[in-house]
C-alpha cells in the first residue's frame, strides 16, 4: 500500500527515538490494532511496535532460523518435484553442479527459499506480533521510496569501487566474481531469461527484504536497543547486513553483499519501513541483470 507522509512527532516520541529497546508504555490503538507512530524503526519500537519485548524478539529470531532452514528444505523438495515432471530426476545431481543450470531448476530453488522467508514473517507476526503482516514488518510504501533508485545505483558503484584494489590480487577475478550472476542467468534464454529477470528484480528484493529487514532487523533492534543511544541500532544494522551477505554463500562476493546489506538495513532503520530498501534492492539487482545482458553482447561485438 502507498502510505501517506508521516505526521510530525511530539516531544515524548522524539525523546524515545534513541531508546529502541525501552520498555514500551501503553500502546495507543485505533480499534484495529496499535497506531503506527511513523518515523524511524527506533521510534516505532519505542512506541510498542512488534516485536514488543525481548522475549518476543528472541522468538522472531527463532522463527527466522526456522524459515531459513525450511526454505532450504522446500527448495530441495520443489526442485525434486519439478525434476520429476521434467523427466530429469535421475540426473538431478549433475544438474545441480552445472555452471549454468536450467531455468526450471533456478525458479524452483527460489520459490522454495522465498516460501521459507515469507513463512518466517507469518510465524513472527501471527504468533508474537499483532497479526498484521504489513504493519509488523513495515510493508508500507511512499512516493519518497523512489529515492531507493539512486541508492541502488550508488550501491552498485560503491561495491565496484571496493573491489578495484582486490581484483589485482585474485586469479581470474572477473570470471569468479561474475560466476553467481552467470549461474543465475546464463542458462536462460528468451522467455526463460525474462522469468529469471523478474524473479531477480522483483521477487528477490521483496522476499529477502521481508526476511532480513522485516524480521531479522526488527528483532535485533529490539534486542540491542538499550545499548547506548546509537550503539544498539548500529549493532542491529551491521549484524543484519552481515547475515544478508553470509546467506548468499558466496565467499568472493561476501564483502560487497554485506556492505550493501548494511546500507539496506540503515535505510530501513531510518525510514521504519521496507519500501525504500525494496526499491534500492530491486535497482541494485536490475543493474546486475543488465550487466549480464550487456557483457556478452560487448564480447560478441569485440570478436567480430
Amino acid at each position: 500500500m502507498i502510505e501517506r507522509p508521516e505526521q510530525g512527532a511530539d516531544s515524548a516520541a522524539a525523546t524515545a527515538r534513541g531508546s529502541v529497546g525501552a520498555v514500551p508504555g501503553p500502546i495507543p490503538t485505533d480499534g484495529a490494532g496499535p497506531v503506527d507512530p511513523g518515523g524511524s524503526l527506533g521510534r516505532r519500537l519505542a512506541a510498542g511496535a512488534a516485536p514488543s519485548s525481548r522475549p518476543a524478539a528472541w522468538m522472531w529470531l527463532l522463527f527466522a532460523a526456522l524459515g531459513f532452514l525450511g526454505g532450504q528444505v522446500l527448495a530441495a523438495v520443489f526442485v525434486a518435484v519439478t525434476a520429476a515432471f521434467e523427466g530429469k530426476l535421475n540426473s538431478l545431481a549433475a544438474i545441480a553442479r552445472l555452471d549454468e543450470p536450467p531455468t526450471w531448476y533456478i525458479v524452483s530453488t527460489l520459490l522454495g527459499l522465498w516460501a521459507g522467508f515469507s513463512g518466517a514473517g507469518w510465524l513472527a507476526t501471527g504468533l508474537r506480533g499483532t497479526k498484521s503482516f504489513a504493519r509488523d514488518l513495515g510493508l508500507r510504501f511512499r512516493w519518497a521510496d523512489l529515492m531507493g533508485i539512486p541508492i541502488g545505483i550508488g550501491g552498485q558503484i560503491l561495491v565496484a569501487l571496493i573491489y578495484v584494489p582486490i581484483s589485482h590480487h585474485v586469479h581470474d577475478f572477473t570470471q569468479r566474481f561474475n560466476a553467481p550472476s552467470q549461474r543465475l542467468t546464463g542458462g536462460s534464454h528468451g522467455l526463460g531469461f525474462v522469468i529469471i529477470a523478474i524473479c531477480t528484480v522483483v521477487g528477490a528484493p521483496f522476499f529477502e527484504e521481508l526476511f532480513f529487514r522485516g524480521v531479522l532487523l526488527r528483532a535485533l533492534a529490539r534486542l540491542f536497543g538499550t545499548i547506548g543511544r546509537w550503539v544498539g541500532p548500529a549493532l542491529a544494522i551491521v549484524i543484519s547486513g552481515l547475515l544478508f551477505g553470509l546467506a548468499h554463500a558466496e565467499s568472493l562476493q561476501l564483502l560487497g553483499l554485506a556492505l550493501f546489506g548494511i546500507i539496506l538495513s540503515g535505510v530501513s532503520y531510518r525510514t521504519g519501513r521496507l519500501g525504500m530498501n525494496m526499491v534500492a534492492h530491486a535497482t541494485f539487482n536490475l543493474m546486475a541483470v543488465a550487466a549480464a545482458v550487456v557483457a556478452p553482447m560487448t564480447l560478441g561485438a569485440a570478436l567480430r
